[in-house]
């Protein structure tokens, strides 16, 4: 992917605090369930080793003829947001991790069960060569090796087949969330869900969005093969529907038991952190800095649910599936009310809304988003139906993010040049820089900056 330099500098700082400080017209998709448990731990993991060798990922030039072979250097590459997965364990022993450990009383962090789910690879069965050291590698995306590890490279050998012997289809962009999800989100596997009290200690809040954390991965290259083998990667497919993965999985978390409480409150995790993380003022004259939120029918100082993936869903909706706007706005506004009549009100409208957001999935995973579409995305991201809820600095954030990632889209789909979408990087870094710092977010500010960001790049119609 092309492009993003302000959103490189915003989420690489992101994605580096997640992963260096604790956690961190297309072929027809296969079918995936999306629930809060990935397929990555069943099988035999073989370890990275085993895809190391010079013939196969271990080269240090790119010059395989079918794949480009030094994916292991791209993967451990220091420098860049592409070496993350591979330091991941090395991080739980350094001064912040340990003294995390220390907080929660957990002792060596890279001894503990609640950090190695998303810190090492996930395996209930390992190989000779597997070590726990090697961070998150390569089967914990692409799935334990044993059954695919000598077939895909056979002569003869079908994307199709490497699947069916257990390959996760990454090119499937549900497929791809739910995997992605398991640690960049949260799960119900062992050690996969970062709770309040873990970030009360000291880790960083949990991030995501698919299109952007792909890219900063990437490890491949689209040629004429792959598009062949896999079909061509949508930018903007992927991204909504990651959203609307992200939000099924949140609700489904949200839904049961061990999750939703913590002893006698509710799991914080899943409230927007910056609605109650605001400066407190005792002076008289002083006046309040929140801003009421349309979305959210709820009495005045309640913690809201962190909606940011309904924000963004609520655009797409707008564009791609109006036939469902009506009955999407319903839901939405439907759990955001029930959250303020208790426990079970709230899971019974959550249970219904995750049922809207798979819905969502499988209709954006089979839409081609036009160049038309895409633009109506953008205008509706920063149009007056969407803009008032930015009233919270994870949704703002979201949603600059998406601008920028819906450019690209375009970009890399030959609907608008490079040339022209970097002329209005100005615009868009503007934006970025109204989400810069958490503390100085202010709505009213950053609603401006996006829409004028939004205004420019609408001259490229």
């Amino acid at each position: 992917m092309t492009l993003r330099p302000g959103l490189l500098l915003l989420v690489v700082a992101v994605f580096f605090s997640l992963v260096s400080s604790l956690v961190v017209g297309v072929a027809a998709p296969e079918p995936v369930q999306a629930q809060a448990s990935s397929a990555s731990i069943r099988g035999t993991h073989m370890g990275v080793a085993s895809c190391a060798g010079s013939t196969c990922h271990g080269r240090n030039e790119a010059d395989g003829e079918i794949v480009r072979q030094d994916e292991l250097m791209r993967w451990q590459e220091e420098s860049t947001p592409g070496g993350a997965h591979s330091r991941a364990f090395r991080v739980l022993g350094e001064p912040r991790s340990l003294a995390i450990g220390k907080k929660l009383g957990i002792g060596d962090p890279r001894s503990a069960e609640m950090c190695l789910g998303c810190h090492a690879t996930p395996a209930a069965s390992t190989g000779p060569r597997f070590q726990l050291s090697d961070g998150v590698g390569c089967e914990a995306c692409h799935g334990p090796a044993e059954g695919w590890l000598s077939s895909h490279y056979a002569t003869g050998a079908s994307h199709a087949n490497n699947v069916a012997r257990g390959l996760i289809p990454l090119n499937n962009p549900k497929a791809r969330a739910n995997v992605c999800l398991d640690c960049h989100f949260g799960s119900t596997n062992k050690g996969q869900f970062v709770d309040h009290r873990i970030m009360a200690a000291g880790h960083p809040r949990i991030s995501f969005e698919l299109d952007l954390f792909s890219t900063l991965q990437q490890h491949h290259d689209e040629d004429a093969d792959y598009i062949q083998r896999k079909g061509r990667t949508s930018s903007v497919r992927f991204w909504a529907v990651g959203q609307a993965m992200a939000l099924d999985r949140s609700l489904d978390l949200f839904s049961r038991p061990s999750f939703g409480t913590e002893g006698l409150f509710p799991e914080f995790y899943f409230y927007d952190c910056h609605s109650c993380h605001r400066r407190i003022y005792d002076d008289p004259d002083a006046r309040p800095t929140f801003l009421s939120n349309p979305g959210r029918p709820i009495p005045t100082g309640m913690p809201p649910y962190n909606d940011e993936n309904m924000i963004m869903l609520a655009a797409a909706v707008r564009v791609v599936a109006p036939d469902l706007n009506s009955a999407y706005q319903e839901r939405t506004r439907a759990f955001h009310a029930a959250m303020g009549q208790g426990r079970q009100a709230a899971v019974t409208e959550a249970r219904k809304l995750k049922q809207f957001a798979r819905k969502l999935a499988d209709r954006f995973s089979r839409s081609n988003f036009t160049r038309a579409q895409t633009f109506a995305i953008m205008d509706s991201i920063a149009s007056e139906a969407i803009s008032p809820r930015f009233t919270d600095y994870e949704g703002a954030v979201q949603s600059v993010m998406a601008v920028d990632t819906l450019l690209s889209g375009l970009v890399n789909d030959g609907a608008v040049s490079a040339r022209a979408a970097n002329a209005l990087r100005i615009q868009i870094n503007d934006a970025y820089a109204a989400v810069a710092e958490p503390n100085a977010f202010r709505p009213t500010a950053f609603r401006r900056e996006l829409g004028g960001a939004v205004r420019t790049i609408r001259t490229l119609k």
